[in-house]
This record gives structure tokens, C-alpha cells and sequence, in this order.
């Protein structure tokens, strides 16, 4: 019982850091996300079409960002 709590508090906490490091380019995408979705249902080509491509567009800038912002 206690290996396996150990174990499992090991694999959280190294979850919780990753994300953590990855948060600039999670923010990115999820502000991505809405963005396009609103643009492509604004535009009539479909929110999911625009939600795919803001996605995309904002994980990658928000890479940059926290690879700048360090």
C-alpha cells in the first residue's frame, strides 16, 4: 500500500511540473482555440475548421513566447 501511494505521489508531481513548464504553450492553444473558433463561426468556413487552425497557431507562439520570455 505504501509503494503504491508512493508511486502515484511521484507520477503527480512530475505531471504537475511538466505541466507547469508547458504552460505558456497551453495558454497559447487554449487562447488559440477561442480565437480561431470565434473567427471561423464569424467568417460562416465553421468554428472547428477555426478552432483547429488557432490551436495550432497559438501552441506554437506560445512556445516561442516561453522560450523568449526565459
Amino acid at each position: 500500500m505504501l509503494t503504491k501511494r508512493m508511486i502515484t505521489t511521484t507520477i503527480g508531481l512530475g505531471l504537475l511540473a511538466m505541466t507547469t513548464g508547458a504552460c505558456a504553450t497551453l495558454g497559447g492553444a487554449a487562447i488559440g482555440a477561442g480565437t480561431g473558433a470565434a473567427i471561423g463561426a464569424g467568417t460562416g468556413k465553421g468554428a472547428g475548421k477555426g478552432a483547429l487552425i488557432g490551436t495550432g497557431v497559438g501552441a506554437a507562439a506560445g512556445t516561442i513566447y516561453g522560450a523568449v520570455k526565459k
